[in-house]
């Protein structure tokens, strides 16, 4: 095993408003055996300044700036350097418990599981709102339809509530769909088909930053189409290898 227990992979691109209670929630994990990788996505604020500072405290840190090119090729440039037995992902402008890694990690290695799944509370406003999903109880699946139902697919396709274990996740070959919105629909249902073991792990949370107007305000030709396509995608995925309908009762 790596002496890296936890590789998390976190996109930046102009965040300098939440960064640093990002960085904060990851630097002081209670798991100490995690290597934080931060792809620099062509920032233009001070985001990159935040990094370096926190980078020269916490040699666990490491940045990789690139030209602006997407939250996906962010991810996937992640997901190629990535030396941890899992791998994790946290968007930059949320945040996690600081007991997060170690109980996904824990979770994971008792129950064999090569995917581990915490609970996610949304935050509207600086405001620490209701939960999206909550996981009360530790459980273990195998069979897909069960294992879609614990992670709340097709209603839910987060990846970073998650972490994946490295060795299994990169027989798969799976990466972000590049140059979309939406890229989640592609990844989590294949993912999730894919890797034989899914266990979830209770008391800890990933805090989701939502924000309603940006997404209502932004709409535009590509998002609609891209959301389109990504369901239909998902969609065909599911009738192809004959997955019995998930939560909510139908596929999109």
């Amino acid at each position: 095993m790596s002496d890296v227990k936890v590789s998390v992979i976190v996109p930046v691109y102009n965040v300098e408003k939440y960064l640093r209670k990002c960085l904060e929630s990851l630097v002081n994990q209670t798991l100490k055996e995690i290597e934080i990788i931060c792809i620099n996505d062509g920032s233009e604020d001070s985001s990159l300044d935040i990094l370096n500072e926190y980078a020269s405290k916490d040699s666990r840190l490491k940045i990789v700036t690139q030209e602006n090119s997407g939250l996906s090729i962010a991810r996937n440039n992640g997901i190629k350097l990535a030396k941890g037995d899992y791998i994790g992902f946290v968007d930059s402008d949320d945040w996690v418990d600081l007991n997060f890694f170690e109980n996904l990690y824990n979770g994971a290695i008792k129950n064999n599981a090569d995917i581990a799944v915490a609970s996610i509370r949304k935050v509207l406003e600086d405001k620490i709102e209701e939960y999206v999903i909550k996981y009360n109880v530790e459980k273990t699946e195998t069979k897909v339809d069960k294992k879609y139902k614990l992670a709340q697919i097709p209603k839910f396709n987060y990846v970073w509530n998650k972490i994946y274990k490295t060795s299994a996740f990169k027989k798969l070959g799976i990466f972000f769909k590049e140059h979309t919105y939406f890229e989640d629909i592609y990844f989590s249902p294949r993912v999730v088909y894919y890797l034989p073991r899914m266990t979830s792990v209770k008391n800890t949370a990933y805090y989701y930053r939502y924000n309603n107007s940006s997404i209502t305000q932004n709409i535009n030709a590509k998002k609609i189409n891209d959301a389109i396509e990504g369901k239909k995608f998902a969609q065909e995925f599911v009738q192809k290898n004959k997955i019995v309908k998930g939560v909510g009762g139908h596929w999109y």
